[in-house]
């Protein structure tokens, strides 16, 4: 066995989620299986490929944890954009336009949380 395909296999099994599924169909065609392998979705695909080489999972699956929502009242979403609004004005004032665009597409995503608020 060469050094490039023995590091190539080292590479697969530390970055089996990093493949296509057409990639990891080749690796799992090398091993015996009872199922259809043309019928297995990407996750399944790695878990048998793991299961099959041994391999043990040692982070979970889920990368992120999930963020709790800010929930603000209407009073406060005002006067959120309104201090926006402000510092908007200073940035255009001053030259800043990446800056004024930024604060922009704040002040609007304010508006329609708020707007949802309403109508909710």
């Amino acid at each position: 066995m060469s050094e490039e395909t023995h590091h190539k296999k080292e590479h697969d099994e530390k970055h089996l989620d990093k493949l296509t599924v057409k990639e990891l169909r080749e690796i799992a065609a090398e091993f015996p299986h009872e199922r259809a392998i043309h019928d297995m979705k990407k996750e399944e695909l790695i878990a048998f490929i793991k299961e099959v080489k041994g391999i043990k999972d040692e982070k979970p699956a889920h990368k992120h944890k999930p963020k709790g929502k800010i929930k603000l009242t209407k009073p406060e979403l005002k006067a959120k954009i309104r201090e926006l609004k402000v510092l908007r004005w200073q940035a255009l004032e001053g030259s800043e336009a990446k800056k004024a665009v930024l604060l922009r597409h704040q002040i609007s995503r304010l508006k329609k949380i708020s707007r949802r608020i309403v109508a909710g």
